[in-house]
């Protein structure tokens, strides 16, 4: 297990797989599996079985979990994918920032 640089919250971008390019916010994160899932990404059917007379059954949506290095974050100044990196603020606080490698855009601060 290691350290995720994705929290729940942050804007993503798919980069590799059925849904690559799309974009969405992680809605849970589960470290010990290296995996997230975003919202409206890595779409999954369930067909559900009714448990009484009353009930019908049903096909539920759902979103699957995605491996956490198919998602990449989505930079706060440009819009694009970068990678994260971390600094620490003058107060002491470890905090993340974008790694995005064009002139005057690193270090532009993910967390608030």
């Amino acid at each position: 297990m290691s350290k995720m640089k994705i929290k729940k919250g942050d804007r993503v971008v798919v980069i590799t797989g059925r849904d690559k390019g799309k974009q969405g916010e992680v809605t849970r994160v589960l470290p010990e599996e290296n995996r997230v899932v975003v919202a409206g990404i890595n779409m999954r059917k369930r067909h559900r079985k009714a448990r009484t007379q009353a009930e019908q059954s049903q096909i539920v949506s759902f979103e699957a979990p995605i491996h956490a290095s198919n998602v990449a974050h989505i930079d706060p100044a440009s819009g694009k994918p970068t990678r994260v990196g971390y600094k620490f603020l003058d107060d002491g606080r470890k905090v993340r920032v974008a790694r995005r490698h064009e002139p005057g855009k690193a270090g532009e601060l993910i967390d608030r």
